[in-house]
């Protein structure tokens, strides 16, 4: 309904244009001249019936009122993850947006921010802000305070891929003797492929060992308690090899446990307690890796091994997927499978031997030693 009146602070007409919105509650707003009023009155109706209807007073809310429901939205985050999510809002989201209304930030305004943290971050750090910025956005939409994010067509800085050297099966050996009582963390890294809190989680009661089967159904956080795996996938039975069960058989029995210790962690501190993750890489891993010179080597970096084995070893990828614990199988290959030096001279020798088989025999080749020369010791 548009009620034309006049307004007292300065004499004029105005036209008001009331509304009800889908619980009844009267709306709108005030317009200097009647076109105005009635073209947003028919946006209005037709975006009720399109369902795109969004309440124009929620666009009022700031972003730090928005920002702070979104933080408290889901209960299923790691403390980790809502420590990480709450320090980028606090330091990096409220400066430039905290007190605007969510309905006035704008996509240049996005990409303002964006390019300015990228003179001075790095292109993964600038991601990640950004990644919690548009997830705030889209919780608003989700909820129908916006009708749309200015989150969207935003240039973001390139991330160079990072390159990691896998350790070899010397170099393994000298870690593992490096690590003493904790070796056996090492090889569930290298042979299953788990992840550290997986490891430190694993209790006595998910090892079968005259099966050689190991159940992850759980994995210890950074604030050492017990927590759900990252997915439904990360919820797996591996069989593990005869010489990792004959490894960790010697380690429970050093440690005195029994089946009657099904609760227990297979691996703890001096104390006794469960490991805490910052103390025991920087006591016992980060020492370990430089005594074996694969300093800079990360726990997380034996899980890109295993991987990168079971693809160098064709492995088929629904196996290894299983075993990853991976809900996506584009994961397994586009993160953890890296190329290998011996993977990458077999292939160049395979290439070569497919297009070029009269190598050795074409006088043009000024006798350079054949393939088939060089692999029975020739040269």
């Amino acid at each position: 309904m548009i009620n034309p009146r006049i307004r007292k602070r300065d004499r004029r007409q105005v036209y008001d244009v009331r509304l009800r919105d889908p619980d009844g509650k009267v709306y709108g707003r005030t317009f200097e001249n009647k076109a105005a009023a009635r073209a947003w009155e028919a946006a209005e109706k037709t975006a009720r019936n399109l369902g795109a209807w969004v309440d124009p007073r929620h666009a009022s809310l700031t972003f730090a009122e928005v920002a702070s429901r979104w933080l408290d939205s889901n209960p299923a985050k790691r403390a980790g993850t809502i420590e990480r999510d709450e320090a980028i809002v606090r330091v990096h989201l409220l400066p430039p947006f905290g007190r605007r209304p969510i309905g006035a930030v704008t996509q240049p305004d996005v990409q303002a921010v964006v390019t300015r943290w990228a003179k001075s971050a790095a292109p993964r750090t600038v991601r990640r802000q950004y990644g919690t910025l548009r997830a705030i956005f889209a919780y608003a939409v989700n909820a129908d305070w916006l009708s749309r994010s200015p989150c969207r067509n935003v240039n973001l800085p390139e991330v160079a891929p990072v390159s990691r050297r896998l350790p070899d099966v010397d170099q393994l050996a000298a870690l593992s003797d490096e690590l003493g009582d904790h070796a056996p963390m090492l090889w569930l890294g290298v042979l299953l492929g788990l992840r550290w809190g997986e490891v430190a989680g694993l209790r006595l009661a998910r090892l079968d060992l005259l099966r050689h089967e190991l159940t992850i159904a759980e994995q210890l956080t950074r604030e050492r308690t017990l927590g759900e795996p990252k997915s439904d996938a990360g919820r797996r039975v591996l069989t593990m090899p005869a010489e990792l069960v004959e490894m960790l058989s010697a380690h429970l029995a050093r440690r005195g446990l029994t089946a009657a210790d099904g609760d227990a962690f297979v691996f703890v501190n001096r104390d006794g307690a469960p490991l805490d993750y910052a103390h025991w890489r920087q006591r016992t891993w980060v020492p370990a890796c430089e005594r074996a010179g694969v300093g800079g080597l990360g726990f997380h970096d034996l899980r890109r091994a295993n991987a990168t084995g079971m693809v160098a070893d064709r492995v088929d990828l629904k196996t290894a997927q299983t075993r990853l614990g991976h809900s996506d199988p584009r994961l397994t290959l586009a993160v953890y499978a890296q190329a290998t030096a011996a993977g990458d001279r077999d292939a160049a020798d395979r290439l070569a031997e497919r297009f070029l088989p009269a190598r050795a025999m074409d006088a043009r080749w000024n006798g350079a030693p054949s393939r088939k020369t060089r692999r029975e010791g020739g040269i």
